[in-house]
């Protein structure tokens, strides 16, 4: 226990720009550079194409809608994925929004396909649940640029303080949210516990990301 609190009590908090650890402390997200991807984009990209080619097809979940393809334990898809869970400015988010030791809960790849529909906004924890993990930290690398057109990932700023689920309130979110857009190989960091939600893909092209999570090293993940 001594050595994950040295290693917890060591993470720079620094590496998160203060402008951005504000507007995740007040908006609940932010978008920012991803790691450095040995290869580049382009080497990121084949490498999540070959995980997703080469999976087992019983660890490939295709939602029912069939817009949609996630692939679980990404962590263990190669070592080029490596570096996005230990990347600093993600771990400098994780002890600001968490407070305490904490762990991966998951890492996986998803592919939003063309002519996918708005999803509903959601949260990934309630408010104070902690029963549940929270508080939890969400981040999604962009494989693909994000952008209007191919269901970059809405937020509504300031939800996150909100202690009730967006059920209900659609309207008001529809006009609040932000569309979290960027380009290949950004991060988007968040607190799980804001309404979130991916928007339609509008354009002739797959949206391809890499989510993980984090939660209190006590939490079940």
């Amino acid at each position: 226990m001594t050595k994950t609190i040295d290693w917890y009590d060591g993470i720079a908090t620094e590496c998160l720009p203060l402008e951005s650890t504000r507007q995740l402390r007040d908006s609940g997200f932010v978008v920012i550079p991803g790691p450095v991807i040995q290869g580049g984009c382009e080497r990121l990209s084949s490498a999540f194409d070959h995980a997703m080619r080469m999976a087992d097809p019983a660890d490939v979940r295709t939602a029912r809608n069939g817009f949609s393809t996630r692939l679980d334990d990404f962590v263990n898809r190669g070592p080029g994925f490596d570096g996005i869970y230990i990347y600093p400015p993600l771990l400098a988010a994780c002890r600001q929004i968490i407070g305490e030791p904490f762990k991966l809960s998951g890492m996986r790849g998803r592919t939003l396909h063309p002519g996918a529909p708005a999803e509903a906004h959601h949260v990934d924890v309630p408010y104070q649940d902690r029963a549940n993990g929270w508080p939890l930290v969400g981040c999604i690398l962009m494989v693909d640029a994000f952008d209007a057109e191919n269901g970059a990932t809405r937020f509504v700023p300031g939800s996150h303080l909100t202690p009730h689920g967006p059920v209900g309130v659609t309207n008001d979110a529809r006009e609040e949210q932000i569309v979290a857009c960027g380009p290949a190989g950004s991060m988007i960091i968040f607190n799980a516990s804001a309404w979130h939600s991916p928007g339609a893909n509008r354009s002739a092209r797959p949206r391809r990301s890499i989510q993980a999570h984090f939660i209190p090293r006590h939490a079940r993940a």
